[in-house]
């Protein structure tokens, strides 16, 4: 058992190449501590709420509210959803401003996850997830990193190499602080901090001839990271193993990788010719860190993996239950729908979208239509069942990205903008950019092991807090001629 204590509350910090910053933490710092647990481990983590009392709210549940409630997601990790476990439809509240008058001591609330005995070695994350407090808790740096380690770490060459992570936070700061949620442009219109270990553009040592293993995460929340690493006329490759905690087949070597909120990538990097190098992500003006080449050389150069043990297995077209039923999400925005401060109506329609509150008006002014209710279940998920989900967007503009989470099971991506991916790859969140049209992916994905309520959503978390989540409920298996 790893048994862990999670101390939130408002902390002064320190960020070096930025500087002083007040905002919400786990244990005083960003990112949190990196959680480390092997497959058939228990998570234990006693979170202490140390943050002043909420204001009252009794509005729509699609808004900012409550920012100093959270609760907690194992993001990635295939967990049971329901109970103390990674149960998102928690809520640790504060104490109340009578308790705090009254000296009573900050609640503490217990997360206890059972570890699967073959859950997938990987890298994963862990960060709050209340509805509508979401975005501003995470743009706050209330994030940290979670490896399950395995038969991947045991390869010799990557047991040789050093394992550094490598967690990308974004800020959305303004003198300091994360401003208040109040208004569609509160936190979208101020520039993003991007961080990495809790540093601006920190140093990485890499000697010619090393093999380092980075394990890349986005723990963001509006920005998708497309990652490079050049400098001067040079650049060092990615040699990627897994992607959101799955190992890869063999050893993919790519010059860039491309993260969307909260995916994350395994590589290994091998340093080559001396000199400073930078790694870059696009529309991003400054170098998320720094590597420099430099030292005596290893001789001989550390090798790469020629093999990797056998990751999650694919499924196939024949494993459908029911081939001829498709799930389908459209994430929409419908522009102007309310007042100011929130005007737009974040939707996800497709299959199953929730009902709107008047069926026979416009449903682009509709409140509740497509919707996130968290009393409306939008998908019944038997386990065992093998199904085909096929997500875009409708968004037009190139700059917007809707990335997709489905909660507790990794899916199959076998198809992007109808070509057919060889190999298909295991993810947990897939970024969707706009355009015209928008992308469109294609993935299969079987329901297993655990039953519960839990969400589907967009993962630029802003978007999720004003309403573009889906409830989703994993039940028993079908009996067999139902």
């Amino acid at each position: 058992m790893l048994e862990q204590t999670l101390d939130v509350r408002f902390t002064d910090l320190s960020v070096p190449g930025y500087g002083p910053v007040t905002t919400r933490t786990y244990n005083g710092a960003i990112p949190g501590p990196t959680l480390r647990l092997r497959g058939g481990d228990t998570l234990r983590l006693t979170q202490v709420n140390g943050l002043p009392p909420n204001q009252p709210y009794d509005g729509d549940h699609n808004r900012p509210h409550h920012p100093n409630s959270f609760n907690l997601h194992t993001h990635g990790l295939h967990v049971c959803p329901s109970g103390d476990a990674d149960n998102v439809l928690r809520a640790f509240a504060p104490r109340t401003a009578d308790e705090v008058d009254a000296g009573a001591p900050e609640p503490q609330y217990v997360t206890t996850i059972d570890i699967p005995a073959d859950h997938p070695a990987g890298t994963y994350w862990y960060h709050p997830h209340l509805h509508g407090a979401t975005a501003v808790q995470v743009v706050g740096g209330m994030a940290g990193v979670l490896i399950v380690e395995g038969d991947v770490d045991e390869v010799p060459e990557i047991k040789a190499a050093a394992d550094l992570v490598v967690c990308v936070n974004e800020l959305r700061l303004k003198d300091g602080k994360v401003p208040d949620f109040t208004s569609g442009n509160a936190l979208a219109a101020v520039a993003a901090t991007l961080i990495v270990n809790g540093e601006v553009n920190p140093t990485i040592a890499l000697r010619p001839g090393e093999v380092q293993r980075w394990r890349l995460v986005a723990a963001t929340a509006f920005t998708a990271l497309g990652l490079r690493l050049t400098g001067d006329g040079k650049s060092l490759t990615f040699h990627q193993i897994a992607r959101d905690g799955v190992t890869f087949p063999a050893v993919v070597a790519a010059d860039t990788v491309g993260l969307a909120m909260g995916n994350r990538a395994d590589v290994l990097v091998r340093g080559g010719e001396p000199g400073t190098y930078e790694l870059r992500a696009d529309g991003v003006s400054k170098p998320l860190l720094t590597v420099e080449v430099a030292g005596e050389p290893v001789e001989p150069p550390m090798e790469l993996p020629t093999a990797l043990p056998p990751g999650k297995p694919f499924l196939a077209e024949d494993d459908l239950t029911d081939p001829d039923a498709d799930r389908e999400v459209v994430f929409h925005v419908d522009q102007g729908v309310f007042d100011a401060p929130f005007p737009n109506a974040y939707r996800v329609l497709g299959s199953n979208p929730t009902p709107a509150a008047d069926p026979d008006g416009d449903s682009t002014r509709d409140p509740a239509y497509g919707r996130f209710d968290p009393g409306h279940i939008n998908h019944t998920l038997p386990l065992g069942t093998v199904e085909r989900w096929t997500v875009r967007t409708n968004e037009t503009r190139s700059t917007s990205n809707h990335p997709f989470h489905l909660h507790t099971n990794h899916v199959l991506v076998t198809h992007r903008n109808g070509e057919r991916l060889d190999p298909p790859v295991w993810q947990d969140t897939i970024g969707l950019a706009g355009g015209k049209p928008g992308d469109e992916v294609t993935f299969l994905v079987k329901y297993e092991d655990f039953t519960g309520r839990t969400v589907a959503h967009c993962h630029q978390l802003q978007h999720e807090d004003l309403g573009m989540m889906q409830t989703v409920e994993y039940v028993a298996p079908r009996l067999p001629g139902r």
